[in-house]
């Protein structure tokens, strides 16, 4: 299925234009790769987040800029922290035979015999960078954890990748590990407690504050 999303060639690019286009459901982009380097465009927000939520962060887009049709994915954005809105949008040109190298989300996928038991799992990676044709470009790598125990590590070098995608990273880095829960420490002063009932009735003071003895 192919998902089309329409753009507009922006050409005004005056603070007060780019409010404007906000205000009504655009914001501005970039599309870039091509031998005529970059071109600024506008696209629809709630067309851009329903393409994005239906094809994954990684997927490919067709652009249809003015009847030109390009295939793009999502390389860069910027969004506002407190309102977790995109309003900057950047799309690289690829071509589907030739690889690229993207970020991939790491999903940590069952409960481990190690939790069960007590332990604490840890997420070393929470992404991780892939080589790849776009077509072949996964989601998400799910990564199951059920059989970790506890004091054991998942490293890079266990991840099992489909055929066309390298993981561009060292093969002893930490995806996950379960630490052993945490032992309650007794605290002990080895301070001797006198018997009986302290003869300041507030409780013991090993020394008059500044203000008692003014």
């Amino acid at each position: 299925m192919s998902h089309v999303l329409v753009a507009k060639e922006r050409t005004d690019f005056k603070q007060s234009t780019l409010r404007e286009l906000r205000e009504n459901g655009e914001i501005p982009a970039v599309v870039y790769g091509s031998e005529n380097g970059s071109q600024a465009i506008s696209v629809n927000y709630a067309d851009l987040k329903k393409t994005l939520k239906e094809i994954g962060r990684n997927g490919i887009i067709s652009l249809n800029c003015q009847g030109k049709e390009h295939q793009v994915m999502l390389s860069e954005y910027q969004s506002n922290p407190l309102k977790q809105e995109m309003y900057h949008a950047d799309f690289l040109i690829v071509d589907m035979s030739e690889e690229v190298q993207v970020n991939v989300r790491v999903n940590l996928v069952g409960q481990s015999i190690g939790v069960k038991d007590g332990g604490v799992l840890q997420q070393s990676l929470h992404e991780v960078t892939v080589t790849a044709t776009p077509g072949d470009i996964p989601e998400s790598i799910d990564v199951d954890v059920t059989e970790l125990e506890v004091n054991e590590t998942l490293y890079i070098s266990d991840l099992n990748m489909k055929q066309g995608v390298t993981l561009n990273h060292s093969g002893d880095e930490v995806v996950a590990s379960v630490l052993a829960p945490r032992q309650e420490r007794e605290i002990s002063t080895g301070e001797q407690q006198e018997s009986g009932i302290p003869t300041n009735e507030e409780g013991r003071e090993t020394a008059a504050s500044p203000e008692s003895q003014a």
